[in-house]
């Protein structure tokens, strides 16, 4: 109690003014002193003690092994990093083992602004080696983030130039930098990586979860000084699965080299070559122009990333041919003597079709040859809508090619439920169906074997998949005789002959659709195969909108089939099968051209029954559908 009494007294002493020292006024004491209530007090203690008791029991979880994991990750994360490693992605090669995409070593260099301190000279000379704008290089270095990209992929050379500026604040990283040997030629084939490394276009977004690989990751210890103690592996990268091709890069080169230069010289917007193998449903080549450098990716554009081959549609015009006339063949409704009389023009109540060229009669051979619209109308009018349509559907019309290509369309074909007599006329030659360029070649691949039409594919390794059977043997060797017409003398596409070989083929010729309705530009096309008694390649070709010259496919592409095959089967080593070509006296250099002859045929007259099966008359409403009627585009 004395010495209770002796602290207050102290405090009073202290806590009073001078003034009141002097006297022993107590109530002027007990003004000043602070009386709280006993309950309050305690509930004060009270809740400091739970807060000791409440950190007695943390402690005790943490340091006698109850729960360890927190303090491990805190630690860790003081002292050591786990670094992700990237996997090395798949190459890619063609049939031949040649190189079509490879990873090259990159860095990518990166910054914490608030570390950096860099001059000016610097900083310009950063912007010049790295190609990038100083005011967006001003821009990055000024950021208020922690962690900015300066450039990604940057090559070994390139990055270590600037690294050895020694700039704090300026760090890098491994990455890959995929490279193209074959640049544009296999570049809508290969297609591109994004920054991060992962396919965007083509096969190398097709392949992804093949070429990828899967990455790793290292752990690296540091001591308190920041010098590495330990660096050990916790997963090593998988890298990815190489992918070979059927793509031949000889023949790519080469497709893409006269497509190029024919688009060139008609002022075409632009155009696509296919080349396969009949027998095995290989893509040999596959070019598109314009293309575009993966290398280079500041100067990729829309329109250069197309496969045109794949993705696009058009109206084929008359390489249809082939098929409606072998679908009467295969139905028993024609021969290939059978003689149609043509005339000037095919009525279909108040509008009518017509052919580019006079005929006043022709066999299903001539039909064939001449490019005859007319002709072709009346073989596919003898056939009921659904049988036509069955076989269009058996081609692969309609459907999309699997190949295992993203992006492949299918095409239009519409319902036979829907067709009219018009309809029906006007498809059989190639209008009111549309298709792709890869799909037209395949459904050559049917001429070019026994009537079965095999699909093609771009993979080496693909599984085998059964040909579809669409015509009988006997009706594909009646077309393959019909077609080699076409590339002789007197045929329209007698400027795709190729010496040394005998040729087979159908030119085409169609107005193209904007907005609904049909407008005076034009597609192009040719599809064929050589040798023709023994194919070896089928080949398709379109141009788009040639506007230099004459737009048919028989001036504007039967040339570069041509040359194509000339230069695809030479390449191949197959022997020539009509080697009379290469031999030319001086005799036969001083003759004069022989001027194409009409085609005379002892043939028999046209049944009955194909006189009987005339179309009735209908009336069209649809601008789009005069259009068709009234225009001539024989190939």
């Amino acid at each position: 109690m004395r010495i209770r009494q002796w602290l207050r007294d102290a405090w009073d002493n202290v806590s009073m003014p001078t003034e009141e020292k002097r006297g022993d006024d107590d109530s002027v004491k007990d003004l000043l002193r602070l009386k709280i209530k006993p309950g309050r007090s305690k509930f004060v203690y009270f809740m400091l003690l739970l807060c000791f008791i409440a950190l007695g029991i943390r402690i005790g979880w943490l340091q006698l092994g109850f729960n360890t994991e927190f303090l491990q990750k805190q630690g860790a994360m003081r002292f050591q990093r786990t670094i992700e490693v990237p996997a090395m992605r798949g190459q890619i090669y063609d049939r031949n083992g040649t190189l079509l995409a490879t990873s090259v070593t990159a860095k990518a260099l990166w910054i914490i602004p608030q570390d950096v301190q860099i001059s000016t000279s610097q900083l310009k000379e950063i912007a010049k080696t790295l190609d990038i704008p100083l005011s967006e290089l001003r821009k990055k270095f000024n950021s208020k983030r922690t962690f900015v990209y300066l450039k990604r992929q940057v090559p070994i050379e390139t990055a270590e130039k600037v690294l050895d500026m020694k700039i704090p604040g300026l760090h890098s990283s491994r990455e890959f930098l995929r490279s193209y040997p074959d640049g544009e030629a296999a570049a809508q084939i290969v297609g591109l990586t994004g920054l991060d490394g992962n396919g965007i276009e083509g096969i190398e977004l097709a392949a992804e979860k093949r070429l990828a690989g899967k990455p790793g990751s290292r752990r690296v210890m540091k001591d308190r000084l920041g010098r590495i103690v330990e660096d050990a592996w916790l997963k090593e990268p998988m890298n990815g699965e190489n992918i070979t091709l059927t793509i031949d890069s000889r023949l790519q080169n080469l497709a893409y080299e006269a497509l190029g230069r024919q688009v060139e010289n008609l002022k075409a917007k632009g155009g696509s070559i296919v080349i396969a193998d009949p027998k095995t449903g290989d893509i040999l080549a596959l070019a598109n122009y314009p293309s575009f450098d993966p290398n280079n990716r500041g100067k990729i554009s829309r329109t250069g990333v197309r496969n045109r081959a794949i993705v696009d549609t058009y109206e084929p015009g008359s390489t249809m041919k082939p098929f409606s006339v072998a679908a009467g063949l295969e139905e028993k409704k024609v021969t290939p003597n059978t003689l149609f009389q043509i005339g000037r023009s095919m009525s279909f109540g108040r509008h009518s079709i017509g052919d580019s060229h006079y005929s006043k009669e022709l066999t299903v051979t001539g039909i064939i040859q001449h490019s005859s619209n007319i002709g072709t109308s009346k073989v596919a009018l003898l056939m009921t809508p659904q049988v036509m349509w069955s076989y269009y559907d058996k081609l692969g019309f309609g459907h999309s090619p699997q190949i295992g290509f993203p992006g492949a369309v299918a095409g239009r074909l519409r319902p036979a439920k829907n067709w009219r007599p018009i309809e029906q006329a006007t498809m059989s030659y190639g209008h009111g169906v549309t298709v792709s360029l890869l799909q037209q070649v395949r459904a050559y691949t049917v001429f070019a074997r026994d009537g079965d039409m095999i699909e093609l594919s771009i993979y080496k390794d693909r599984a085998y998949r059964e040909p579809q059977r669409v015509y009988s043997a006997k009706t594909a060797g009646q077309m393959r005789d019909m077609l080699v017409k076409v590339v002789e003398k007197g045929g329209t596409g007698f400027r795709a002959r190729v010496e040394g070989y005998t040729a087979a083929g159908k030119t085409g010729t169609a107005y193209k659709v904007e907005g609904g309705q049909y407008v005076r530009k034009y597609v192009a096309g040719f599809a064929g195969y050589a040798p023709a008694h023994d194919p070896q390649i089928v080949v398709g070709i379109m141009i788009d909108e040639p506007m230099i010259g004459k737009h048919f496919g028989s001036t504007a592409v039967a040339p570069l089939f041509s040359e194509m095959v000339s230069k695809t089967l030479r390449l191949m080593a197959v022997n020539p099968d009509r080697p009379e070509d290469f031999m030319v006296t001086k005799n036969d250099k001083k003759a004069p051209k022989a001027k194409p002859q009409p085609v005379k045929s002892n043939a028999v007259k046209e049944p009955a029954r194909a006189r009987a099966k005339a179309p009735a008359k209908t009336n069209l409403k649809s601008a789009k559908e005069d259009h068709v009627v009234k225009g001539k585009t024989n190939g």
